[in-house]
């Protein structure tokens, strides 16, 4: 994952096109007069961009990875109608590194450069390529250990004598029989007993596979005298 964060792309600079820019901001705290956009916008300005639009989510808790700005600039990345993403700060922009890190890897595979101003890191350049290959190797780690203490916790469970998984659901095979017989479908059966269609037709095939085991064994003991 980490590499596929940090391939090569073609440098921002050698197109002939001029750079857009898509600027995200977000303030959790509605505050009259505050623009948050306005130091991206003066950066983009300096380095020669055209500033193609500023994403702004007021109000929003950084705890969400689904707001209404966010979302948006999202949905235009996928157009691909801007070439960078020019954001404050790591922390105003994601919700975790995961979250981050899933972004890049969108950002990457449409050829989007991502920079963060305040941790001067910009994807464009060796060394933002090095950062976030190390927060991607992170972002793996984080899912591996919760991986693994989820399996740790299903261990501990099972040696407790805890039963996992959805409970089993008791089904009738003679009736679910007789329904079938009536031409019923597995959905109007479901329906009648109060089960899944699955759980009927699974009990169904159950039922039918014993009864064809206690025949071929009743076979072979009348062959065998």
């Amino acid at each position: 994952m980490a590499r596929r964060i940090v391939c090569q792309q073609e440098s921002l600079s050698s197109s002939s096109r001029p750079v857009t820019v898509a600027i995200y901001a977000r303030v959790s705290t509605l505050i009259h007069g505050q623009d948050p956009a306005r130091e991206l916008e003066e950066y983009a300005q300096r380095r020669g961009w055209q500033v193609f639009d500023c994403y702004v989510d007021k109000g929003y808790s950084g705890k969400k990875d689904s707001r209404p700005a966010l979302n948006k600039m999202m949905q235009d990345a996928h157009q691909r109608k801007f070439d960078v993403v020019v954001v404050w700060k790591f922390d105003r922009f994601a919700r975790s590194v995961s979250h981050l890190i899933r972004a890049l890897e969108t950002f990457n595979t449409l050829g989007i450069q991502f920079v963060s101003l305040s941790e001067q890191v910009d994807t464009s350049t060796p060394t933002g390529k090095m950062v976030f290959t190390v927060l991607g190797a992170v972002a793996e780690l984080e899912r591996n250990l919760i991986v693994e203490r989820v399996r740790a916790g299903l261990r501990h469970a099972r040696s407790k004598g805890k039963k996992l998984g959805r409970p089993r659901v008791a089904a009738d095979a003679a009736k679910i029989a007789a329904l079938r017989e009536q031409g019923l479908s597995w959905a109007a059966i479901g329906d009648r007993l109060g089960i899944g269609e699955g759980t009927a037709y699974r009990a169904a095939q159950s039922s039918a596979k014993k009864v064809a085991g206690a025949v071929s064994l009743t076979c072979c003991e009348h062959a065998a005298d």
